[in-house]
């Protein structure tokens, strides 16, 4: 029944395609994102999380779920993913398994209050908890193949991150490990652990470099100066839901 409703949805109209690359340059990255050379490693500290609300599948972001601001319901509130479940370190070994583009026909096909117009890429990394597969979401703005593979590259690396791991010092490690901050920690080891900020402010002070990253939704901000965390500030959690 299903897909039956998939391949009316499609042939009403009632869905396009989300997706700016061409055929062939959706079934080259396909081909070659999925081989099993070379290994990948997360680069940075990824959360899992359940996937919204498709129990088929898991998500994997290095966001805490409040921050995966990528779906409204009807009324334009945040759809976000759940709980998370798990934490896996940057510098854990990955492979890609697949990559799914958001063609009319997959957007037909996925459960309605998911990021169905994303490309969705499978992923298997060691040390993940036993469960659903785990899915990557990626941006759908890519318009060339070259810009889609910089993107995976973003959060999975050809190059292991052990010898750059081994630099910083045991503190940081575990802070990177367990996505906290260590004041005075690289700003490299910041982005390993709290992701990607949403935007970096930057400015001169006398001879000194200082940067603000925001974190999606603002509730999280990194003050950097000369390339070292100075201070954080993050709101406070908010209370549970009185029953």
């Amino acid at each position: 029944m299903k897909r039956l409703f998939a391949v009316l949805f499609v042939l009403l109209g009632g869905c396009s395609s989300h997706t700016l690359l061409a055929p062939d340059d959706r079934a080259t990255l396909e081909q070659t994102l999925t081989r099993p050379e070379p290994q990948r490693y997360l680069r940075l500290s990824m959360n899992v999380t359940p996937f919204f609300g498709d129990a088929s599948l898991r998500l994997l972001t290095p966001y805490p779920p409040e921050e995966v601001l990528v779906l409204d319901d009807a009324r334009g509130r945040p759809v976000l993913p759940g709980p998370i479940q798990a934490t896996l370190p940057a510098g854990a070994r990955a492979r890609i398994l697949r990559v799914e583009f958001p063609t009319a026909w997959v957007v037909a096909e996925r459960v309605l209050y998911t990021p169905r117009t994303w490309p969705w890429v499978y992923v298997e990394v060691e040390g993940a908890p036993e469960g659903p597969p785990l899915v990557i979401l990626l941006p759908p703005h890519h318009k060339t193949r070259q810009d889609f593979q910089a993107e995976v590259d973003r959060f999975l690396s050809p190059q292991p991150l052990q010898p750059r791991l081994a630099e910083f010092s045991a503190e940081v490690k575990e802070a990177i490990r367990q996505k906290k901050t260590v004041t005075g920690m690289p700003a490299e080891a910041l982005e390993m652990s709290w992701g990607y900020p949403e935007r970096i402010l930057r400015e001169l002070q006398g001879t000194s470099r200082l940067e603000t990253w925001t974190y999606p939704g603002g509730k999280r901000r990194a003050y950097v100066t000369d390339g070292r965390l100075t201070r954080v500030e993050e709101a406070p959690a908010a209370p549970p839901a009185s029953p």
